[in-house]
């Protein structure tokens, strides 16, 4: 079964050895970790939903100060990977969507690992807990697991990360496609907040994976070695991935540009539609309007005696509209 691993009292966190920073942590007999043993390998989570919570088992290497302030943040850190003679730090942002399920939010990746551990936090992305929480199931029943290194754990942890977040990028491409074919049939308020939307959407992805881009490469080109041998091809998959994503990313991006540039000027058009109109009422009405507010003057005006001025004057207004129109009918304007 998934044991719980109990803490001493106390531990020292960075390396006297590197003249770094060190931290004293006191730690409550009852805090525990979930570990799970596979092998000689060990993978750890810590359960605190709180980064400020986490404690750090004794048996890995000493952590730099700096990592551990990394973790407890509540704000976003920036992409990295710390590379030190024992242990690895990385930190990585993945989207997933809030709890309405329309917007998309930053979820963040902490991990530390070694030649035989491998720490996820608690407040880890949730596919990471969902893995976890699956293999402890599988050493419950006690099933052999295919995985040998720590190396390999976290390759297995971000290749699912990765098939999830494809999932994920194809629910904002479906949204893509649904405005490209109901552009025309929706109403105009409804497709400005569904462009809204994809758009913000699309500016969170990328902002998530350019800066990762580099960092990924890093591990395809070996200049994170890890632990184990022959992990090349294993973190080109990784890479392949990554590149696909952000190149989906990018089609996505350029076709809601579009789209939203195809609606403003289908939106341009109606409003010059509209005022064309209204610019015909007005000009129609302009003279009549005049020659109205002229024999309402009470002043002497021709015709004002004629029994007939009425009819006169209604008459000279109906072949005004008529010019008028005709005049505009001949200069193609409508």
């Amino acid at each position: 079964m998934a044991g719980a691993l109990l803490f001493p009292k106390s531990l020292t966190f960075g390396n006297p050895d590197k003249n770094s920073p060190v931290i004293n942590v006191i730690i409550p007999e009852e805090e525990m970790i979930e570990t799970i043993k596979i092998g000689t390998l060990k993978w750890l989570h810590a359960l605190k939903k709180d980064e400020e919570d986490i404690q750090f088992p004794a048996h890995t290497s000493y952590f730099q100060l700096r990592d551990l302030e990394d973790c407890r943040s509540r704000l976003n850190q920036r992409p990295k990977v710390d590379i030190y003679d024992d242990y690895y730090f990385m930190i990585l942002h993945f989207p997933n969507f809030d709890k309405s399920g329309k917007f998309l939010q930053t979820k963040e990746l902490k991990i530390f690992w070694g030649e035989d551990y491998v720490i996820t936090m608690g407040s880890s992305h949730w596919v990471v807990m969902d893995m976890f929480k699956e293999a402890q199931d599988q050493e419950a029943r006690k099933e052999d697991f295919e995985i040998g290194t720590s190396d390999a754990l976290l390759y297995h942890i971000l290749e699912r990360l990765m098939r999830e977040t494809m999932v994920l990028l194809r629910k904002v491409g479906n949204d893509v496609e649904f405005l490209n074919s109901e552009l025309f049939n929706i109403k105009a308020r409804e497709i400005i907040q569904r462009i809204s939307v994809t758009r913000k959407n699309i500016i969170l992805l990328n902002t998530i994976f350019k800066p990762q881009l580099p960092l990924f490469q890093r591990f395809e080109i070996g200049k994170i070695e890890g632990y184990a041998e022959n992990m090349e091809d294993y973190w080109g998959n990784i890479l392949d991935y990554y590149q696909k994503m952000w190149d989906m990313t990018e089609d996505y991006q350029e076709l809601v540009e579009g789209l939203s540039k195809t609606f403003d000027s289908m939106q341009a058009h109606k409003i010059n539609d509209i005022m064309k109109v209204l610019t015909f009422f007005s000009t129609i009405l302009l003279p009549l309007t005049f020659i109205t507010g002229l024999y309402g003057m009470n002043v002497g005006l021709p015709l004002q005696n004629d029994p007939n001025s009425f009819f006169i004057v209604l008459l000279s207004m109906v072949i005004i509209v008529v010019v008028m129109l005709l005049y505009f009918k001949r200069k193609n304007w409508i």
